[in-house]
């Protein structure tokens, strides 16, 4: 008897150990591998963040992690000329839904990611409040989605904008506000497109001719001059700061606050700040396959979640640093600034129609 009892545990249990095998297997040659490579080489904003990110790695695997910083835009042009080149530098990008969407996907830059992706904290449905990997891409295996927060729509400094001054979007087209407003650049692929494209859909191109054109809207690239220009006032209305410096700067004592939308202009989602992908002919393949699992694991996860103050889609990562306002609630159906046929269908339209409205 106890012999047909071990025997049926043999047949019925054996490929559970066998594919748990399977993956420590892959894992151990992965971090033997690695640690040999010596490096992993990440592409991703400049984000102080970034700097825990390379520490904990560091201290987890003995590996290196080498951050290439920049706009995503700026990374992927950087990343066309160089594979021109024959120079293929990067292993993994950490970058906005516009560029990978309409430059690394269909360019073919990318190597199937969902095959790389082996820890079982990781690939558990349990683990994910999608009930699974939400991959982003249509054929999902290449681009993985691991946030999804209520995004806000701009800053406000309480100085000299009170909050009831704005009450609905009309409101920011109100001559006292003319030259008061600043906004990332619209007609690049970035944060700033992606907000001049909510914008656009939300209230039409009557209302964004008015708002970026008539009120004089002062428009810059560097997100961190947005910051700085709320914060002295100088323009006290920002579109594009950065969110996790505004909250910094609002726990030292700056008068700044978030706005969400307005009673004429529901929230959205965003993906931000990155979808993960990986680099196909990536230099150090097995430190690669290490940091992927790694950065979308709890540990991985929860530093950049915490930094950003960004609701991630693990079911375990903590969100008690996030305002229950940023949270999505799952029976509400928002507009999502990171869907994909969004991005390559209709945001592209409206960035190239910006251009045409700002004379860029």
């Amino acid at each position: 008897m106890a012999l047909t009892v071990t025997i049926l545990l043999v047949v019925l249990l054996g490929p559970v150990y066998a594919q748990q095998k399977g993956w420590e297997k892959e894992w151990s040659e992965a971090m033997a591998n690695g640690k040999k490579e010596g490096k992993v080489v990440v592409a991703t904003s400049p984000d102080p963040v970034m700097r825990e990110i390379a520490a904990k790695f560091k201290a987890r695997f003995g590996i290196t992690l080498e951050h290439l910083a920049g706009s995503s835009s700026q990374l992927a042009a950087r990343l066309g000329t160089e594979r021109l080149a024959g120079i293929n530098s990067v292993d993994v990008f950490l970058g906005g839904v516009q560029t990978v969407a309409n430059v690394l996907y269909p360019e073919k830059m990318l190597d199937p990611l969902k095959p790389q992706l082996i820890l079982p904290e990781v690939v558990e449905p349990k683990r994910w409040k999608k009930g699974k990997l939400w991959f982003a891409d249509p054929e999902e295996r290449y681009v993985l989605r691991v946030y999804s927060t209520i995004t806000g729509l701009l800053h406000i400094n309480t100085d000299y904008v009170k909050p009831g001054d704005l009450t609905k979007a009309a409101d920011l087209l109100q001559p006292k506000w003319r030259g008061k407003v600043a906004t990332e650049d619209p007609t690049v692929a970035g944060s700033g497109s992606n907000t001049a494209a909510r914008i656009y859909l939300q209230m039409g191109e009557d209302f964004v001719r008015r708002l970026y054109v008539t009120q004089k809207a002062m428009i810059a690239r560097d997100r961190r001059q947005l910051t700085d220009w709320l914060a002295r006032g100088t323009y006290p209305i920002v579109f594009g700061a950065q969110s996790s410096d505004v909250e910094r700067m609002r726990k030292e004592g700056f008068p700044l606050k978030e706005i969400y939308g307005f009673t004429d202009m529901p929230p959205a989602l965003t993906g931000s700040p990155w979808l993960l992908a990986l680099m196909n002919k990536a230099p150090h393949p097995n430190a690669a396959r290490l940091f992927v699992n790694w950065i979308v694991s709890k540990e991985g996860l929860e530093i950049y979640a915490r930094a950003e103050g960004r609701a991630a889609l693990r079911t375990d990562t903590d969100e008690s640093f996030i305002p229950p306002e940023q949270v999505p609630k799952p029976e509400i159906d928002y507009f999502d600034t990171f869907d994909w046929e969004f991005t390559v269908s209709g945001k592209e339209k409206i960035r190239l129609r910006m251009k045409e409205i700002l004379a860029r």
